[in-house]
């Protein structure tokens, strides 16, 4: 049921990107710079508008912090028994310590939980944000030809909109700025359309995914540590946190995510190990029609 409820809707439309991409070829890189920078900022402005902001912020960075220290901390265990490469570690913690909670995880939440669900996903997609672009672009870069990790770790902070868009909206929350009329209207109309947009640029990111020479044990290994040692490690986090059962819940959900999209873009930026990196945003992709809903099953 959750299959056919939840799952697929959203597959339909990661179809829509793919086939439009495969047919008639667009620019994605461009298209998903639109919906990074220009449309993202207005949902995380929104939502933080209009989320009252209490203690559950504070236990989602904790969660989304603890979660990705605790896979990278793995990772580098593995890496250090099987005499892995620093790029080679370095490309696997980009595969695995990052999940794709916005183009994935936000409309999954929204089928799946409603609009409550969708406010805590994207709260959550802001601060997998900030974690990818300051510690993801590190281990890119730090894996990467030029090993300028921390620099490019900043800068990236710099130019991230959706931190502003959140910023902000905490901002007018506080002050009690209230809007409405036009200018709520037109946050509104960018903000709706935000969530078809970047499942769309999704499909259109899968189909220009290439995996060539990959390892497969490799492969294997990333696959199993962002679909099913993550969640597990999420429950033993979110065990210990003082919020309502639908957020634990949502949680989870967002640790069992395949890998993240932009890790891919990052790893061929800094020529971090490509294709592992690659084909575990496809494959993860992919597996997750199978290992989402039993998860689901098990949430709802």
């Amino acid at each position: 049921m959750a299959f056919v409820q939840i799952i697929l809707p959203v597959f339909l439309i990661f179809v829509v990107g793919y086939i439009g991409q495969k047919r008639i070829g667009f620019e994605v890189k461009s298209l998903s710079v639109m919906a990074l920078y220009l449309m993202s900022p207005f949902l995380a402005f929104r939502t933080f508008y209009e989320t009252t902001l209490n203690i559950k912020y504070f236990y989602m960075i904790i969660y989304a912090v603890a979660l990705c220290l605790l896979l990278i901390i793995i990772v580098k265990i593995i890496g250090k028994i099987e005499k892995y490469s620093e790029p080679q570690v370095c490309g696997m913690i980009l595969a695995t310590s990052f999940m794709n909670n916005g183009n994935y995880g936000t409309p999954v939440a929204l089928f799946a939980f409603g609009t409550v669900g969708l406010d805590y996903a994207v709260v959550l997609m802001v601060i997998q944000t900030f974690l990818m672009s300051t510690v993801g672009i590190y281990y890119a870069a730090k894996g990467g030809i030029n090993n300028q990790g921390t620099k490019s770790a900043f800068l990236s902070i710099a130019k991230m909109p959706i931190v502003y868009g959140a910023l902000f909206g905490l901002l007018f929350q506080v002050t009690n700025i209230n809007l409405e009329g036009p200018f709520l209207q037109a946050i509104d109309f960018i903000a709706n359309a935000t969530i078809p947009t970047i499942m769309i640029v999704l499909g259109m990111q899968l189909a220009s995914i290439t995996v060539k020479g990959i390892s497969i044990p490799k492969l294997s290994l990333a696959l199993s540590i962002r679909l099913l040692i993550s969640p597990i490690i999420a429950l033993g986090i979110v065990f210990f946190l003082p919020i309502d059962p639908l957020l634990k819940s949502i949680m989870i959900l967002m640790a069992a995510m395949p890998s993240a999209a932009n890790t891919t873009m990052y790893s061929l930026q800094f020529q971090t190990e490509p294709e592992l990196v690659s084909g575990s945003a496809l494959f993860s992709t992919l597996l997750s029609l199978v290992t989402l809903p039993v998860i689901l099953s098990i949430l709802l």
